[in-house]
């Protein structure tokens, strides 16, 4: 590393980093990429929602995706605590073009691709280099400080500081910015198998999720390349995290609760170590400020349910070095500039948000919804798909919120339409 300054440094190596770094280096800025892991690492993660596409195709990597041995998604499906299996939600059938079809990913190799392609766009990239902290003059942030791979101490200057550290959150747990969400004290506990069983034709890279017998968990089954799928739990950090138990025992006990899962996972074999993940939902409640900008999981995470976090990372990181670069040809890096994506930002992902509280009341099925409102079913393959980020995108809650306040009044299983008249299936 022989340079001192640079127009943009940005912390995390991850999407959101990598596809900050490669637009802001592509539009012309000098741009410094570090990572504190030796590239490629694992994480978590694994599946895309399909408008990743249009943003893998700006950074120059979609004909990589494409040619890729990662497992094309082409769906997602349900099953409800009953077992119920709804059919699944094909995309191509609300869109058919390309760009509804997207992949499940193995993390490692995927982060591994966009961070080479922001080198390739003119990124310095460094792995293995940990960041102190930012250098500070009053709140305006002026640089790094940080330890290279051979244990050199540097201090490289910059007119802004990117933090996509992930959930690590280094500027917004450093700035007191990070805020828990209260009603998502979640935990999860997963591990990848092979020889599990797989949908026929162009389900079988789909996306399914299963909730156990008493609602109080559900899991994720996601079809990876190579015979393995990535399987994770998640429920109440304090219901699936109590009494000190293994987490393959915690993972046993909820398995035992979802036969739909144990069918598919039958004749399979763990090929990894279990792992965990609590107090992952959060948000920060100031974004950017002067001379730095918060992208990817560092600026929050919802939830997993709906896969929205790669992509929120991608397109949080486009919009903020679109912002960035505006930034840098008006020599304005102020606060007003570098945030000025973010209300547009979150009036998209709200409605993820509000798709993930409607999942969590349990008096909530997809399917018993999309029987009383078929209408919607267009708005809510979008919202799966991750198209969000347009006037019309909420449509589904004007219908969708009093219903879950009527069946919330009326008892688990009761539709506005059906009260005094029995259970609707789910």
């Amino acid at each position: 590393m022989t340079n001192n300054q640079y127009d943009c440094i940005v912390i995390g190596g991850g999407p959101a980093g990598s596809t900050t770094a490669t637009i802001v280096a592509a539009a012309g800025w000098s741009t410094l990429l570090v990572e504190r892991e030796s590239m490629p690492r694992f994480h978590v993660g694994e599946s895309l929602m399909p408008e990743t596409y249009w943003i893998l195709k700006r950074l120059g990597v979609l004909d990589r995706m494409q040619r890729s041995d990662f497992m094309v998604k082409r769906s997602v499906q349900f099953v409800s605590h009953k077992g119920r299996e709804s059919e699944p939600f094909f995309f191509r059938q609300h869109d058919p073009r390309e760009c509804s079809s997207t992949w499940q990913v193995e993390r490692a190799d995927f982060d591994q691709m966009l961070f080479e392609n922001a080198r390739e766009k003119g990124a310095d990239c460094y792995d293995a280099t940990r960041v102190v902290d930012a250098i500070w003059d009053g709140d305006r942030a002026q640089g790094v400080r940080l330890l290279t791979s051979d244990g050199e101490q540097r201090e490289i200057a910059a007119r802004v500081v990117v933090d996509a550290t992930g959930q690590s959150t280094l500027l917004a747990s450093r700035l007191g910015v990070r805020q828990e969400n209260p009603a998502l004290r979640k935990a999860a506990i997963w591990n990848y198998f092979q020889g599990a069983l797989r949908a026929d034709g162009e389900n079988e890279g789909g996306t399914v999720i299963l909730h156990t017998d008493d609602k109080r968990a559900w899991f994720w089954y996601i079809p990876l390349s190579c015979d393995v799928v990535s399987v994770g739990v998640v429920a109440d950090r304090d219901y699936l995290l109590q009494g000190g138990k293994e987490p393959a025992d915690e993972f046993a006990g909820q398995l035992s609760r979802c036969p739909a899962l144990q069918r598919r996972l039958a004749h399979a074999q763990g090929v990894d170590k279990y792992r965990v993940a609590k107090e992952f939902s959060y948000t920060t409640q100031r974004h950017a400020g002067d001379g730095w900008v918060l992208v990817g999981d560092a600026f929050g995470f919802i939830d997993p349910i709906y896969s929205s976090g790669v992509f929120f990372a991608l397109k949080s990181g486009e919009l903020a070095a679109d912002a960035i670069a505006a930034a840098l040809e008006a020599n304005d890096p102020s606060a007003a500039r570098l945030g000025a994506w973010t209300d547009e930002f979150l009036a998209g992902t709200r409605w993820i948000r509000k798709l993930v509280d409607a999942f969590y009341n349990n008096s909530f099925s997809v399917g018993r919804f999309i029987k009383e409102h078929p209408q919607h079913l267009g708005n809510l393959t979008d919202l799966l798909i991750g198209r969000i980020f347009h006037d019309r995108a909420g449509e589904i809650f004007g219908d969708m919120d009093p219903w879950l306040e009527a069946v919330g009044e009326k008892g688990e299983g009761r539709s506005p339409k059906t009260e005094g008249k029995g259970k609707v299936p789910g």
